[in-house]
C-alpha cells in the first residue's frame, strides 16, 4: 500500500506484529433494508489479499473513528455518506493502536463503486451467505457477535416527566422550558451517540468496552491476532446511536417540533399509557426485534414496560449517560 496522508504507514508492536495506520484505523459496515451487508473482496496485493472483508483504513490524525470510516468507504467504495444512520461502534483498542468497526443501516438504495485498487470487487452479500465467504480472520472473528446486534438495534424511550423530575431543580416553575433543554440535550446526545454500556439496567453492555480480541480489522492491513485471555466478545459494542423517544405529557406538550433526532409522543392523556403503547408499537414492528429501553423510575410503569419486552434504565444512570449530571 502507498502511503499518501502522515498517518499511513505501519505502527509496530512490542512483540513486533505491524498494524497499518499510525493514528488507527477504522471500516465500515454497511446493512440494506434487505438485511445485506456491503463487503469488499481485498486486492490480492493486500494484507490478507483475496479475503472479503469491509471498506476502510487508516485514520487521519484529526478525524474520529466515525470519520476517518465514512471518508475511507467513500474513497473505496463511493458509499455515500448522506444515506446512512449509524447503529454502533465496535473498536479494539490495543494502547499503542485502535482499531473501529462502525455499523451502519442505508437508508435509501446505492451501488458501491470500485473507486481504487484496493478492492477486486464490492458487492451486498445476503448475512446468511456471509460465513461461507473466505473472510478476512478479524472480520470472520467478530462477524457473529456483530451480525447478532444488527438483529437487535436499540431503541429509548424517555419518560420525561419522570426524569425532570429526579432533580429537584426548579424544572416545575417552567414545565414547558425545562421540557425543552432536556429534549436539546437528547438530540444532541442522540446524534453524538453513548457509551453502549450506559444503555442496560447494570451497566454492563453484556461483554461491551474495549475489545482484547479483534473487532473486525477487515478494513485494515492489520495482522490477525487471538488473545487468550480475551473475556469480551470481539465485535462488542463500545457506542451506540440508538433512536430515542420522548414521551412529554399535560403541560409539556406545548414543547416545539425542532429536535430532529428525537421523536416527540405527546401523550393524549397520561404519559405513563403513551410510553407502554410507544414499547408495544416498536416490538411489534416487522423485521428483527428490537431491544427496547424505557428510562424511568416510576415502578408501576417499570413493571408494565418489563411485561411487554422491555428493560428499565433509572434516570440518574440515563442522565449521566447523556450528559446531564
Amino acid at each position: 500500500m502507498n502511503t499518501h496522508e502522515p498517518a499511513d504507514g505501519w505502527v509496530e508492536a512490542p512483540d513486533g506484529r505491524r498494524f497499518w495506520g499510525r493514528a488507527g484505523a477504522a471500516g465500515l459496515l454497511v446493512v440494506d433494508e434487505g438485511g445485506r451487508v456491503l463487503l469488499q473482496h481485498r486486492a490480492d496485493w493486500s494484507h490478507f489479499g483475496g479475503t472479503w472483508g469491509l471498506p476502510g483504513g487508516a485514520r487521519h490524525h484529526d478525524e474520529s473513528a466515525v470519520e476517518g470510516a465514512l471518508r475511507e468507504s467513500g474513497e473505496e467504495a463511493a458509499v455515500p455518506g448522506d444515506a446512512l444512520r449509524l447503529l454502533f461502534s465496535s473498536t479494539l483498542d490495543l494502547g499503542f493502536w485502535s482499531y473501529t468497526t462502525v455499523v451502519a443501516r442505508a437508508l435509501r438504495p446505492f451501488e458501491p463503486v470500485v473507486s481504487d485498487p484496493e478492492s477486486i470487487a464490492l458487492g451486498w452479500v445476503a448475512a446468511d451467505d456471509v460465513a461461507d465467504l473466505p473472510l478476512h480472520p478479524g472480520f470472520a472473528a467478530s462477524w457473529p457477535r456483530l451480525r447478532a446486534e444488527l438483529e437487535s438495534e436499540v431503541h429509548v424511550v424517555v419518560d420525561v416527566a419522570n426524569v425532570l423530575g429526579s432533580r429537584p431543580d426548579g424544572w416545575w416553575r417552567d414545565r414547558v422550558g425545562a421540557t425543552d433543554r432536556l429534549l436539546a440535550v437528547l438530540s444532541r446526545s442522540a446524534r453524538a451517540g453513548v457509551a453502549a454500556s450506559s444503555l442496560t439496567p447494570d451497566g454492563d453492555e453484556s461483554s461491551a468496552g474495549r475489545s482484547a480480541a479483534p473487532a473486525s480489522a477487515a478494513g485494515s492491513d492489520a495482522r490477525a491476532f487471538a488473545d487468550d485471555s480475551a473475556t469480551e466478545p470481539p465485535g462488542a459494542p463500545t457506542w451506540r446511536w440508538p433512536t430515542v423517544t420522548a414521551v412529554v405529557e399535560g403541560e409539556a406538550r406545548a414543547v416545539g417540533d425542532a429536535f430532529d433526532a428525537v421523536t416527540v409522543v405527546r401523550a393524549e392523556t397520561d404519559g405513563d399509557s403513551a410510553v407502554v403503547a410507544r414499547v408495544r408499537s416498536l416490538l411489534a414492528a416487522p423485521g428483527p426485534v428490537p431491544r427496547v429501553v424505557v428510562v424511568t423510575a416510576d415502578q408501576a410503569l417499570a413493571d408494565s414496560v418489563r411485561a411487554e419486552g422491555a428493560v428499565v434504565l433509572r434516570p440518574g444512570a440515563f442522565r449521566r449517560a447523556v450528559g446531564l449530571d
